[in-house]
């Protein structure tokens, strides 16, 4: 009986879900042929169906590789004895997502998937929350410690940190005269101000 390396599997997913992934930002999820997978995979059909029962699958597949990489972030921010490096790691991991080529055509057909599939709508929204919940934990350390105000709600001021962040999204397209770094500093600035906790003696100003 043929034996299944887990490690091996794991890495032709990633290998075939990035592959496609170039495909569906550039073309959608509709144009996309499971052919045209294979030749970006660099595999067969018949070995690419090992992997994925369906195109529709590897569309799927996306999100369960974002999953990991966020479960991994969050994982070393928990135990970052920085939580502010840790949140701006958080932060700089947004920005370099949405400043990646293909991610403006790539969110455009994310959205256009959600509202015909709702497998994809329900995937959306537990990305989510799964964001909101890893920076709200972040939040809540820096309370703990004295760094922001332990008035806010660390749901709530979760949500104005991914809504500042998500600009980079809505603004990700190419402009020759940007200055993305610039940008990402000043985000972080208005996170830092928008968090911190300052003391009952300048709460007046």
């Amino acid at each position: 009986m043929r034996t299944v390396d887990p490690e091996r599997h794991r890495r032709r997913r990633r290998q075939i879900i990035e592959a496609a992934t170039g495909l569906f930002a550039t073309k959608g999820l509709a144009k996309t042929t499971t052919a045209e997978i294979c030749r970006a995979a660099g595999m067969s059909s018949g070995n690419l169906f090992h992997y994925f029962p369906s195109k529709q699958a590897i569309f799927y597949g996306m999100f369960e590789l974002d999953r990991d990489g966020w479960d991994a972030e969050f994982q070393a921010a928990g135990t970052d004895p920085d939580p502010w490096a840790a949140l701006m790691r958080v932060v700089d991991r947004l920005a370099a997502e949405a400043a990646h080529p293909l991610m403006a055509g790539l969110l455009v057909e994310v959205l256009a998937q959600a509202h015909r599939d709702p497998e994809v709508a329900a995937l959306v929204a537990e990305t989510d929350r799964r964001l909101f919940r890893g920076v709200a934990m972040l939040v809540e350390r820096l309370q703990k410690e004295g760094l922001a105000d332990p008035g806010l709600p660390p749901d709530t001021a979760a949500r104005w940190v991914v809504v500042i962040t998500e600009g980079f999204h809505t603004r990700g397209y190419t402009e020759p005269d940007r200055d993305h770094a610039a940008e990402v500093a000043t985000a972080k600035e208005l996170i830092a101000r928008a968090l911190r906790y300052t003391g009952p003696e300048t709460s007046d100003r």
